[in-house]
């Protein structure tokens, strides 16, 4: 009897459960694919990554088989191969249809898609998806990419200005070569442990087994050399297949990057790929010759990581407890909290090693015990030269008390409100403007802001201000005509500024703002903060 009546039930419900499940299978992808395409966009109904980052977006210049980028050009939306480095121009954004996984859209930087005709004719001025936008990429042994259009499928290649997507077959006119444009330093999350990479220095090794990504050692570097990709520790040396590290780059070191379900793989010279191995999760080529999910692995943006100084010479510190107090005399993972910029409001929130946020209590404490971000957890920051103020959700200042204590009560900025801000995970520093990476200038001693290629930096912390120190040693400084040199035999005091996510501003000992002017020059004549003073770091 009760299996008569359950079989009536199943026959009842079944029409509305096939309408429905559709629906809610596509309702499930866009959610998913949702949080891959727009990594900055929070979904409340969406649980966003344990640590805090985010999938960096994925964008990246196309190199032909003449070594030339695919350009889009602002006058009449028209695409041409002709560029020889990647600027802003030669960057394209990866987006994916909600409903196939395998058709691709190629947006340029003037947020419109590259489209192909049945007659094989390329454009790039559709301002939304339609029928002519979608593609399909046929990855390559090599890493290279063929991209089919889905309607046509004919495959897109030329050259210079003769570009079409009217071949039947792929040849070496119809491939592409992968160049992220990502800014270079990241957190690498891998997929199956859902555990971080970082430097061991003590197993002279890259291990994957940290929930959250701490400290310098979890900022990797990857490195773009003819086509390959190396990745770098913060300490300078290179990963090889074999999982040791290396001081120079060479065959081992490089690694040709794949894309599988928006995912990345680094294959090695021998066609196996890089994956964690053993309890530590060394990170070394297996024997796997296909990409499985062991071998797949995110690049999320790498949050600036701070110790903070009250005006009693104490470090700010969770060690004694949930209550944050300036009461220790050296600095560890209790007394290191990273910023997390808020992309639209630009306040921040900090959090602690255990992943716990600060939080605004009852009568003005601060406590280190929310677990989601809230109103109360979202500070501003004010930036006064060498120190900073810090203002809660109330509206006050926080100030430090005898005992050390923080406390959010103060109307106004004095003596115990100002905290002296050192950021620790950017030893290395790379930059990068609306126009282009900074670099050393080719003929003189200046600095160029508009370079595809970028030269790592070193950053020194003293006392509130910085240093920046070139590959040779020498330092930065703003001369009398207010370029920005980089053969200062004596380091100059700058301030560094952490203001929107992902990008700081630095001023000169002048306390004017380092700016990219039209020319690529990097200068120390910036009166008020704009674009061009603005640096991926």
């Amino acid at each position: 009897m009760l299996s008569l009546y359950l079989a009536a039930l199943k026959l009842y419900f079944s029409p509305l459960l096939n309408l429905l499940l559709p629906t809610i299978r596509s309702s499930f992808q866009i959610i998913v694919l949702s949080n891959f395409l727009s990594p900055h966009h929070t979904n409340p109904q969406v649980k966003m990554p344990a640590n805090g980052n985010h999938p960096l977006k994925l964008q990246f210049g196309l190199i032909n088989y003449e070594g030339r980028y695919l350009t889009a050009e602002a006058f009449g939306f028209k695409v041409n191969a002709s560029a020889s480095s990647l600027k802003k121009k030669q960057i394209w954004t990866l987006e994916q249809d909600s409903q196939d996984t395998q058709v691709v859209f190629l947006r340029s930087h003037l947020g419109r898609y590259l489209a192909s005709d049945k007659d094989g004719n390329v454009t790039c001025e559709a301002d939304g998806y339609n029928s002519d936008c979608r593609f399909l990429i046929v990855p390559q042994s090599d890493g290279r990419w063929a991209l089919q259009s889905e309607q046509y499928l004919r495959f897109f290649g030329g050259s210079q200005d003769y570009l079409s997507c009217f071949a039947q077959i792929i040849t070496d006119a119809e491939l592409w070569a992968v160049h992220l444009a990502l800014h270079p330093q990241a957190n690498l999350l891998s997929v199956a442990r859902k555990r971080y990479a970082h430097l061991s220095k003590e197993d002279g090794e890259i291990a994957v087994d940290v929930n959250i990504p701490w400290g310098v050692e979890a900022l990797l570097t990857l490195v773009y050399l003819d086509g390959k990709y190396c990745l770098k520790t913060c300490d300078g040396r290179f990963l090889s297949s074999d999982g040791k590290l290396l001081k120079e780059s060479g065959r081992a070191t490089a690694y040709t990057l794949e894309l599988k379900c928006g995912k990345l793989a680094f294959k090695d010279c021998e066609g196996k790929y890089l994956s964690p191995m053993g309890p530590t999760g060394t990170l070394r080529s297996g024997r796997c010759s296909k990409p499985g999910k062991d071998e797949l692995f995110d690049l999320e943006e790498s949050h600036p990581q701070v110790v903070l100084t009250a005006a009693n010479g104490r470090y700010v510190s969770i060690r004694q407890g949930v209550s944050l107090a300036a009461n220790q005399e050296d600095e560890t993972d209790m007394e290191t909290f990273q910023m997390e910029i808020h992309k639209d409001t630009k306040m921040c929130t900090f959090r602690t090693s255990q992943g716990n946020y600060w939080a605004l209590v009852a009568h003005g404490g601060i406590q280190s015990t929310a677990t989601e971000v809230s109103v109360n957890t979202m500070f501003s920051v004010e930036w006064l030269s060498h120190k900073v103020a810090i203002k809660a959700s109330n509206g006050k200042y926080i100030c430090i008390k005898k005992n050390g204590q923080l406390l959010a009560v103060s109307d106004s900025i004095g003596e115990d409100e100002q905290l002296t801000l050192k950021l620790i995970n950017r030893p290395l520093l790379i930059l990068r403007g609306e126009n282009g990476f900074i670099c050393h200038h080719k003929n003189s001693n200046t600095l160029d802001a508009s370079r595809s290629v970028y030269d790592i930096f070193t950053l020194q912390f003293s006392n509130g201000a910085y240093h920046i120190k070139g590959i040779d040693g020498r330092f930065w400084y703003v001369n009398s005509a207010g370029l920005v040199c980089a053969d200062g035999e004596a380091p100059e005091d700058l301030s560094v500024e952490l203001l929107e996510r992902g990008r700081l501003a630095i001023r000169g000992k002048n306390g004017k703002y380092l700016r990219g002017d039209q020319g690529g020059n990097l200068k120390g004549d910036g009166l008020s903060l704009s674009s061009s003073a603005l640096w991926e770091y």
